[in-house]
């Protein structure tokens, strides 16, 4: 069997059918896909080739392509006529997973607008804050998370999805025709802030375009490896699970799927893992990529022998580490994917994608995040900027064409973040061993619960504004099931008697709720810090004179 190498080499040399070469790429020459589409416009005008396909599944309705692609001119043709919405405006999405969201999100960057996702879990707060930093022409949210700002709409328009957005799914249109560069801006996605407020990210139509490149890349990369010789039965099925806000659910779970001419399974609600085997075995679905917290849930429940799960050949999980036993897991009671076990590593800032672990080199090294993928460099480098050797330790950087164009309107954070030659700084901590990425998560601030990043600045600083706080800090701990849970130390102004259910409600009025605290410990003495006055989070679980709460 081809190594992972040479079938790279294989696929992306001269005359082959992903051939790289090099160009200038915001001023910086860089490997790219030479036979490329140049914008998201061109990816959604070749899905025409798959106007036979059915496109989204959504409970009882299914949109083929032929009707997405009308519905996205139509809508496209009543944003412009009636919002005005026009290239480089900005255009909110706020809601659940839906054909809606994903209609909106290509009828909007069809028209050359940056479409600017929204967290479909963020309080009220939160969400303000994101519509005041973006700026948006209009808003488009569903229902529920639109009663969630009633009454404070940021003097916006407003389109639901559920009563307004048929409507402006009629009539007759023709698709827009509009010039878009591939370093124009595509969509902004928030990120937690490390420093307590979310920045947007800003992905160009050259990063999503070239994102979906490189996953077509590695599924015929993996194909080959797996030694399969038939050709496939029919279009690939995704079920998407992961929130189309995230890079990951719109890069792979929708861009990627609508280029290939796949069918995506839509999930309404809450996660439930016997609805996800059901529709496994109901829709016949070859792909689920999804975090470890859902993957270990389905993969646990005692229900699970009673599905037909044969139709998956991959199974693919990023967000957090996949423990080497989840991995075997995943193999035992999926056979059908045990050659298509994947993880990978990346961040929105990177685009997404920066490097994948499957197949045989997954089972070999079930620790590390992969190789770099073709068109991405990676480096460690040590406090002052210098590349270190195999197997020593620092931050890790990214340089790809797929790196964000900076954070939204914020010159600041992006020269800290991209520094010369475009080199994306992580702020993870990681070696590379003979080019594969070991990533240290216990090294980095980072809190992940359920394949969901929160900063614990964030979290710390809603505490802390508190009346009744006088110091906050708050660390991950493990937990099986969500990889990590957040656990907050407290300790109280002077004569002040504070508790749990208290605290929870005060940071769930203004954080979304998967960042309240699960664990608590509240203290009298004051927090460690060293001499300098900076907090010692490594002698919080040994703190004097505390008060756990679960």
């Amino acid at each position: 069997m081809l190594k992972t190498e040479a079938i790279y080499e294989q696929l992306t040399g001269p005359g082959a059918p992903f051939e790289l070469g090099l160009e200038d790429v915001l001023g910086e020459q860089m490997l790219v896909f030479k036979n490329r589409p140049r914008s998201l416009c061109d990816v959604l005008a070749a899905s025409e080739a798959y106007d036979e396909n059915e496109f989204l599944l959504f409970g009882d309705r299914r949109v083929g392509y032929l009707e997405h692609r009308t519905q996205v001119a139509q809508l496209a043709h009543s944003l412009a006529e009636k919002y005005d919405v026009r290239s480089g405006d900005r255009v909110a999405i706020l809601g659940a997973n839906s054909p809606e969201w994903i209609i909106g999100f290509w009828a909007v960057t069809s028209l050359g607008g940056i479409a600017v996702a929204m967290n479909g879990w963020w309080s009220a707060d939160e969400i303000g804050h994101a519509l005041a930093d973006s700026q948006p022409k209009l808003l488009i949210g569903d229902r529920k998370r639109l009663s969630r700002i009633a009454g404070d709409q940021h003097g916006l328009p407003v389109v639901e999805m559920e009563s307004d957005l048929p409507g402006l799914c009629s009539g007759s249109a023709d698709p827009p025709e509009v010039d878009i560069d591939e370093d124009a801006p595509a969509c902004i996605l928030y990120t937690s802030g490390t420093t307590g407020r979310a920045k947007g990210a800003v992905l160009s139509h050259r990063s999503m375009v070239a994102s979906v490149g490189l996953q077509t890349l590695n599924g015929a990369a993996t194909r080959i490896a797996s030694g399969a010789t038939d050709a496939p039965s029919g279009p690939p099925c995704t079920l998407l699970t992961t929130p189309l806000f995230h890079v990951s659910g719109l890069n792979a779970g929708v861009v990627m799927m609508l280029s290939i001419g796949a069918k995506v399974v839509l999930r309404e609600g809450r996660f439930d893992p016997v609805d996800v085997m059901r529709l496994i075995e109901q829709e016949r679905v070859t792909s689920w990529s999804s975090t470890p917290t859902m993957v270990h849930r389905v993969l646990n429940h005692p229900d699970l022998g009673r599905f037909d799960l044969s139709s998956v050949t991959h199974l693919g999980s990023g967000g957090s580490a996949l423990s080497a036993s989840l991995q075997d897991r995943m193999r035992e009671r999926v056979p059908s994917a045990a050659r298509g076990v994947g993880l990978g590593y990346g961040l929105t800032e990177s685009g997404g994608i920066a490097t994948i672990n499957s197949g045989e080199e997954l089972e070999h090294r079930p620790t590390s995040s992969g190789r770099a993928m073709p068109c991405v460099d990676v480096e460690v480098r040590d406090h002052v900027g210098r590349a270190l050797p195999d197997g020593a330790e620092g931050e890790i950087f990214v340089r790809s064409p797929l790196v964000m164009l900076g954070y939204w309107r914020n010159p600041g954070a992006t020269a800290e973040s991209i520094g010369e030659g475009r080199w994306l700084r992580t702020g993870d901590i990681g070696r590379l061993e003979e080019g594969h990425l070991y990533i240290n998560s216990r090294a980095r601030d980072l809190i992940i619960r359920g394949g969901e990043n929160i900063y614990p600045t964030e979290v710390e600083q809603a505490l802390e504004a508190h009346p009744h706080v006088d110091e906050a800090a708050v660390v991950g701990v493990d937990h099986e099931e969500l990889g990590q849970e957040i656990h907050a130390f407290v300790v109280p102004k002077k004569g002040e008697v504070l508790d749990r259910v208290v605290l929870s409600a005060w940071v769930r009025e203004r954080l979304a709720a998967f960042k309240v605290p699960a664990v608590w410990t509240f203290q009298s003495a004051a927090l460690p810090r060293n001499a300098s006055g900076k907090l010692v989070k490594a002698m919080l679980l040994g703190a004097p004179n505390t008060l756990v709460e679960e």
